[in-house]
């Protein structure tokens, strides 16, 4: 636990001087705005001195960060996102967050290669956002079928049954779902 704790505390260290940098800002500046003296920060930073929740907020607010963010453990390891192949339904996807984000919402690069099946449509609680990057997206909603050209966008309830799929050759879009979106239009080919 020791060690856990440790490599928290220096984790949290690192990312303070990184912030203070990236933002152009000499200990001089960061002390001002945190109302702590500069020789306290330098303290901070190296490790000479330990950090109190007092100070962990004043300094997280003058960076403009949040405690979370500065204490969040993230598993780096493998930065690069991969597809996830469905040939059954003609999509590749692309989960760009990590975990749901903001209010839940999941972002997601999806490629179409199969046209929407009126037989595919579904209805789910929540509201579904699309953007085409390229090529023509059919969008099947209730009764209606909408065209979506590159450039364009698609926002609707998913209490209508709808699915979308490609029109003429491969499309790209980027999605967001919430919660019941993600279980939805993200689920896995078996």
């Amino acid at each position: 636990m020791k060690q856990d704790d440790d490599a928290l505390d220096t984790l949290v260290r690192k990312r303070i001087r990184a912030l203070r940098v990236a933002l152009g800002w000499s200990l001089d500046d960061l002390a001002a705005r945190c109302y702590l003296s500069p020789s306290t920060l330098s303290r901070i930073e190296t490790g000479q001195r330990r950090i109190g929740l007092d100070q962990l907020t004043a300094i997280a607010r003058a960076l403009g960060t949040t405690l979370d963010q500065l204490v969040e453990t993230v598993d780096d390891e493998d930065v690069v996102i991969r597809p996830r192949h469905d040939e059954s339904r003609g999509v590749s996807t692309w989960i760009l967050s990590r975990g749901p984000g903001t209010q839940g919402v999941t972002v997601a690069r999806m490629r179409l290669t199969k046209p929407a099946r009126p037989d595919a449509m579904n209805a789910h609680p929540g509201h579904d956002w699309f953007t085409v990057l390229s090529g023509t997206v059919t969008l099947l909603l209730g009764e209606r079928r909408i065209v979506v050209e590159t450039g364009e966008a698609a926002e609707f309830s998913t209490m209508i049954p709808h699915t979308f799929g490609s029109d003429d050759g491969p499309a790209e879009i980027l999605c967001m779902f919430d919660h019941d979106g993600r279980r939805t239009h993200l689920h896995q080919a078996p």
